[in-house]
């Protein structure tokens, strides 16, 4: 089954999927095998450049504003995931640090960084989760505390940590989240541009079980100004919710092209596996579960689908409709790799099988952006507005 089939694709956005999915196979995969583990593959990076993947990502180009469309991001994010994991992650992440600067930066914030990113030469980290405030993300407390003052430029220092940062410690800057108002809520936070080699900043790698980077970001009273400023003070929620917005329903979309490359994979499996007199394929108990898997995929990827245009057409209020994209893509995603790994047995339990692989990089998304249950939580709550 094509990607898409019941969306009615045009023509050039099959091309443009299918386009991805080769350079992807012939190019980004070894590059993407040959990194390390849990380290940011900078190779990978700049061949995502060199092939104008990263100015798809930004089609304001090295110095403009102008966002991706939440379709197209999806389409790139599904394509890749369903050859390379790794290169899918890799953009998403650039694309996730890059646009609070994108929405929100100066121009000089966007002229020095923007076109280094679209390069795939300067890596990107979004820094808002912490110890304390994983999906509670409004509750943050890294501390920014004014430094006006004689001696002072007009600006403040951060204390405190953030956890579970993608790129991190290896970015080369990172949009920070910091509390400025205290015991204000969302209302008294701020955004910041933070690049990497600030006296006071720090980190750790962490051993996760998905094998892109992730870190530990310290802050040992960190100097940030007003020139390092991503929109208003107090009004940084705003910052990371609006890069959220847009990236929320592609996650499902990166969901479903593992759960496509799952059942790619099974159904090659059961059609050439031989077992009790025949091939599995041809077992009832096997056929049902590859429709179920097909049936669940395709309904996920039309619920990321709508949801994508109906970010770019600018329908109002479609945080219900962004959240059961992500939640319905992303448990489907849980479901189809855990069937595939059924079907395939011991094999796919092997250290370097396409299915250990994915069934590592499947549970994170049902975590990250908003957990599965703060998704069913703010469907639930629209379902009582106006």
């Amino acid at each position: 089954m094509e990607s898409g089939s019941q969306f009615r694709l045009t023509p050039a956005q099959s091309a443009f999927c299918a386009q991805v999915r080769t350079l992807a196979e012939t190019d980004l995969a070894p590059l993407a095998a040959a990194g390390a583990a849990g380290h940011v593959n900078r190779p990978l990076l700049a061949a995502m450049g060199r092939h104008g993947l990263l100015a798809r990502l930004f089609p304001g180009g090295a110095d403009g504003r102008a966002e991706a469309a939440a379709l197209d991001l999806c389409l790139l994010r599904e394509s890749l995931a369903q050859v390379s994991t790794e290169a899918e992650t890799a953009l998403a992440l650039q694309g996730l640090g890059t646009y609070p600067v994108v929405q929100n930066g100066t121009e000089e914030q966007i002229a020095h960084w923007l076109p280094k990113v679209v390069a795939g030469e300067a890596v990107a980290a979004f820094a808002l989760s912490e110890p304390g405030s994983g999906s509670d993300a409004a509750s943050l407390s890294l501390a920014a505390t004014p430094t006006t003052g004689p001696g002072h430029a007009d600006g403040w220092t951060l204390s405190g940590e953030k956890i579970w940062i993608s790129n991190a410690p290896e970015a080369d800057f990172y949009s920070v989240f910091a509390r400025t108002t205290p015991e204000a809520g969302s209302r008294g936070v701020t955004a910041f541009l933070v690049p990497a080699d600030r006296p006071g900043l720090g980190g750790e790698h962490l051993d996760m079980i998905s094998p892109h980077p992730i870190g530990r970001v310290t802050f040992d009273n960190v100097p940030v100004t007003r020139a390092d400023l991503l929109g208003e003070v107090d009004q940084g929620f705003r910052v990371a919710m609006r890069t959220l917005d847009l990236f929320r329903p592609s996650v499902g979309a990166f969901a479903v092209g593992m759960a496509q490359a799952a059942l790619n994979a099974s159904v090659t499996h059961a059609g050439q596996r031989e077992a009790f007199g025949g091939v599995l394929k041809d077992l009832q108990a096997v056929s049902h579960s590859l429709a179920e898997m097909a049936t669940r995929i395709e309904a996920a990827r039309l619920l990321v689908y709508s949801a994508a245009e109906a970010y770019d057409s600018g329908e109002k209020r479609i945080a219900a409709r962004s959240a059961m994209a992500k939640l319905f893509a992303t448990e489907t995603a849980q479901y189809v790799v855990d069937a595939a790994v059924q079907i395939h047995g011991a094999a796919a339990l092997q250290h370097g099988h396409l299915l250990e692989h994915l069934y590592r990089e499947v549970r994170a998304p049902r975590i990250y952006e908003g957990a599965s249950e703060v998704q069913r939580t703010i469907i639930g709550r629209e379902l009582y507005r106006g």
